[in-house]
Order: C-alpha cells, then structure tokens, then sequence
C-alpha cells in the first residue's frame, strides 16, 4: 500500500523540542499547498475521498487522529498522536479521518494545488478508477 509513517527529525532541547520536513528530504515530493484542519469535535469523523495523482503528508501537531486508508484492495488504520511524525499517502488511495482528540490541530502538506478534477469523493468511483487506471 502506498501509504507509510516517516519519522521526522526532533531536535530535543530543555526550552522545547522542534521538527521539521523538507521537500524531498523527509517526503518524496515538492510541498506546493499547505492547509491544516481544526475544530473537529471530539470522537468525530470526517468522510472519505483520493486524489488520483496528489500526495500528501500529514501530522498532529496537537492532540491525535486516526486515519483509515484503503487502496480497494485492503484497508490500514494509522495513529497519529505525536508531532515527530506524520503519515505519507500516495496517489489514488482512499482516506478518511476519525477519532479526533479535542482540540487536535491536523497539518496537511499537499504535493500540487487544489484541482476538482484530481479529487474523488465517491468510493465506488474510486473503486472504478483503480480498477481502470495504473494505480
């Protein structure tokens, strides 16, 4: 499955601790949106969609969420509770967010921009397009 945790550097120090991804370095692409997800209510869940050529790596910066991926074939649950590292997801694999902590703050980094036409918002369309595309 073309999803996977990467452990980001953590530079530890007694005034705080601090992290960082670089394009290329810690993910395998050039970081071209930038968007983050908050007030979620608690225990929530946000619904499901890909990207047919988009990919994005994403962490909790605060507080946890679980993110449920699925490639048509199988499915993988991911935590994501800790800062240092964040979860990568490829192009055409279906995802959705549950479980959020309050007060969780979800960064997105995205490989291109938004475009409708690179989004899927119905699981059996992504079914169809993974079964006919070279996903």
């Amino acid at each position: 499955m073309n999803a996977q945790i990467i452990n980001l550097p953590k530079i530890e120090d007694p005034r705080g601790n601090l992290s960082f991804v670089q394009d290329f370095d810690q993910i395998p692409f050039k970081i071209e949106r930038i968007y983050w997800i908050y007030d979620v209510p608690g225990g929530k869940k946000r619904e499901g969609f890909a990207y047919k050529s988009q990919q994005v790596f994403i962490v909790a910066l605060s507080g946890s969420v679980d993110i449920v991926v699925d490639n048509g074939y199988e499915s993988q649950k991911f935590q994501l509770n800790r800062s240092y590292f964040g979860l990568f997801i490829g192009s055409c694999i279906w995802r959705h967010m549950e479980n959020f902590s309050t007060n969780a703050l979800i960064l997105v980094l995205s490989s291109s921009k938004d475009f409708s036409e690179d989004y899927i918002s119905d699981y059996h369309e992504f079914l169809k397009y993974t079964k006919d595309a070279w996903c």
